[in-house]
């Protein structure tokens, strides 16, 4: 088929790239001139790395370099996405913004720089990011008039921009903390307002231990009560939740003693294992020690009520009566997920009333043929979680994935959300964010194509930090599956990738060369 994907960050290459493996013709569209999506030269802010370790924010046959720290810059980042956009040939246009995509005599019309083309389907992976979300405040064109400026965290660049100048930045995820820290740097004064505590991680809890040991494992994800348990998992939401708790909240008690928190007034409500109710942010090196000496000032449980002028200068009135002086203010309040490209009665059936996106496994909605979704499954393993649901699309694009009657879809996805309601206290993004439930998505995606990674390669993942290495034969395994169900299918050679014996059980096979690599290995 000739398939259309809309975004080139972490979804769309690998996206095109499994696609491309399987035999299809695919065309990867964005709008800004370069790939990587949130890591775009367009989009990046001083201070940003990444949330997860390089090792787990990688795709499974195509590993960071490693001379990279562990956590990449942003510009880091983008380069490894060029490198694997042109390691695996991927066809792209970019500065190139679809504008209109609308179904079409059984496959899409989409027009891209004023130029309509037909696709058999369509994948729109243009992110939970997509858009920055920035508050609308009372004031804001006196404020401008004096010579005040408000823009999203992704619209500055240069901590040159704040040299000198009083800054707000608006926020407390990891964003804002990130952002905040060479803005402190060069400003006259740094604010950051920050509507509500959230907890943060350290990158080494207690100085010591990597946190990716905690939280980046399978026995870090079953802390948290999923909709479905299993096996261990019964145990720790059942008899063993105190021993649960008490191993969650632990980490939040060695937070406020590491960090000061309580000497600085910034001991979130609540405990750790209510992370999951905002944003579990990773602790931003420098911030509280910023704040500790004075060079950031955190507002706490505050907003912007308006901007303002007075004597001719940019200030804020905070909604506790604070005013500050803002000459700039740096806006890190999150993202709107939008497709505007589709049409309106398109839109519509792709979402709930509340509008949550109704998709099945996080990529097939429910009731708009030959559409697709990928990187709808925000998580501290995107680009792994994104390569399983290509491999997803790659076999329903064939026919080879069992799905249940329309009924139970609809059902599944409703139960979905109504659980994510309740874990994440509706935070999840309008249905996209899956953390902290990342590896059961991995798995319930390839348990669907009975194509998962031995069970105790998986069990290994229970003490160690996921190792998305792990999944590299899966791809190459599905090829190998629809290439033999059709002796004619145009299935392209793989570059740069184990290969698969073409005798006996296909699962089986693949899965013996996962075995090749020890269960305990790290990267």
């Amino acid at each position: 088929m000739r398939i259309a994907i809309i975004g080139a960050g972490a979804a769309g290459l690998v996206t095109a790239k499994v696609l491309k493996q399987a035999g299809h013709e695919v065309q990867v569209f964005d709008k800004t001139p370069d790939v990587g999506g949130v890591w775009s030269r367009t989009r990046r802010y001083p201070g940003v790395t990444t949330q997860s370790p390089k090792a787990q924010y990688a795709f499974s046959d195509f590993p960071m370099p490693k001379d990279y720290p562990e956590w990449p810059s942003g510009e880091q980042v983008q380069a490894y996405f060029a490198a694997y956009a042109a390691a695996f040939s991927i066809p792209l246009r970019l500065d190139t913004e679809v504008t209109a995509a609308r179904p079409a005599d059984g496959g899409w019309s989409v027009t891209a720089g004023g130029v309509p083309e037909t696709f058999d389907r369509l994948v729109v992976a243009n992110g939970v990011f997509c858009e920055p979300a920035v508050p609308s405040y009372p004031g804001v064109a006196e404020f401008t008039a004096a010579g005040g400026r408000v823009c999203a965290g992704t619209s500055f660049h240069s901590a040159a921009e704040a040299r000198g100048r009083h800054v707000l930045v608006v926020g407390y995820g990891k964003s804002a903390c990130d952002v905040t820290v060479p803005i402190s740097d060069v400003a006259a004064s740094t604010d950051v307002i920050a509507r509500q505590m959230l907890w943060k991680v350290p990158r080494k809890i207690g100085g010591f231990v990597n946190f990716k040991m905690l939280l980046l494992t399978r026995m870090g994800e079953a802390l948290f009560r999923y909709v479905r348990l299993r096996g261990v998992e019964r145990f720790l939401h059942g008899p063993g939740n105190g021993l649960r708790r008490r191993m969650i909240n632990s980490v939040g008690s060695v937070s406020v003693r590491q960090f000061g928190l309580r000497r600085l007034g910034l001991v979130p409500a609540g405990f750790m294992e209510d992370i999951v109710r905002g944003a579990i942010g990773l602790a931003t090196e420098g911030f509280f020690e910023r704040v500790a000496d004075g060079r950031v000032n955190v507002h706490r449980d505050t907003t912007i009520a308006r901007l303002l002028a007075s004597s001719g200068r940019p200030f804020a009135l905070l909604s506790d009566g604070t005013r500050l002086p803002a000459d700039l203010v740096v806006c890190a309040t999150g993202f709107t997920q939008g497709v505007p490209f589709l049409p309106a009665d398109v839109r519509s059936r792709l979402l709930d009333s509340r509008g949550n996106f109704m998709l099945y496994r996080q990529i097939l909605p429910l009731d708009v043929p030959g559409l697709y979704f990928n990187g709808y499954n925000s998580s501290f393993f995107s680009p792994l979680n994104a390569e399983m649901a290509a491999v997803w699309i790659a076999a329903d694009l064939a026919g080879a994935v069992p799905l249940p009657g329309a009924e139970a879809m609809r059902q599944a996805v409703v139960d979905q959300l109504a659980f994510m309601d309740i874990a994440t206290d509706t935070h999840h993004c309008r249905g996209t964010k899956i953390i902290p439930f990342s590896m059961h998505n991995v798995d319930e995606v390839l348990g669907d194509l009975d194509l998962n990674i031995k069970t105790r390669v998986r069990a290994s993942h229970w003490l160690n930090p996921i190792d998305p290495a792990a999944y590299r034969g899966v791809t190459p395994a599905l090829v190998d599956r629809l290439s033999r169900a059709d002796p004619g299918h145009p299935s392209a050679p793989l570059t740069s990738r184990p290969s698969v014996g073409s005798g006996g059980d296909l699962r089986e096979a693949v899965l013996e060369e996962e075995d090749e690599r020890t269960p305990g290995h790290r990267r």
